[in-house]
């Protein structure tokens, strides 16, 4: 959808590291791409940038035009990453205040079911955010999917990180406000 390349095999996870955004040879643009809601008609804008410290996810995200998310995905993963031996992620980060989503789908159709796991940040604080699979809530356009099966582990599709105006069914994220965001994602980790 917003690459123009074909697809690159999926990371592999070393020393249980997925992927360690401070490494200067890894294609981030090749695998990582932004996914904002001007594809629905808003008008947020963000981008990444690789830097010595990590993944810089920023920009601006607007409820104008109905809209009101911005986020950064992985392209489709060929093959899946089987991640049936883990139990979880965790993102190493440096907050900004907001409350974000992390999203992982093992469907490879691009607007398809995700399980989803909000977090809250701190500005300017370091944390690591752990992400157990078992707590991952179904949805699909931030409305929950009560019948969904459980995320299958053993075929992970993409990853999506996501500030979004939207908890879930409706719900406002608590800690939303329209305007300039910024995340640094140095890692993100299996265990």
């Amino acid at each position: 959808m917003f690459f123009s390349t074909p697809p690159l095999p999926p990371p592999l996870p070393l020393a249980n590291i997925l992927f360690d955004f401070r490494q200067s040879n890894m294609a981030i643009n090749q695998i990582w791409g932004v996914l904002d809601d001007v594809v629905m008609g808003g008008a947020s804008a963000s981008q990444i940038q690789q830097s010595s410290s990590g993944l810089v996810f920023k920009g601006v995200v607007s409820t104008a035009n109905s809209g009101g998310f911005a986020s950064v995905r992985t392209r489709n993963f060929q093959p899946p990453l089987n991640l049936s031996q883990f139990r979880g992620l965790s993102l190493h980060l440096q907050g900004d205040g907001n409350r974000y989503k992390f999203l992982i789908r093992d469907e490879n159709t691009w607007d398809s079911l995700a399980y989803s796991y909000s977090f809250s940040t701190t500005a300017q604080e370091w944390a690591t955010v752990r992400i157990p699979f078992d707590q991952l809530i179904p949805v699909f356009r931030a409305k929950t999917v009560k019948t969904a099966a459980p995320l299958d582990t053993g075929r992970i599709q993409s990853l999506q990180l996501m500030l979004s105006k939207f908890e879930y069914d409706g719900n406002l994220n608590p800690q939303f406000t329209p305007g300039q965001f910024q995340l640094l994602l140095e890692s993100i980790h299996l265990y």
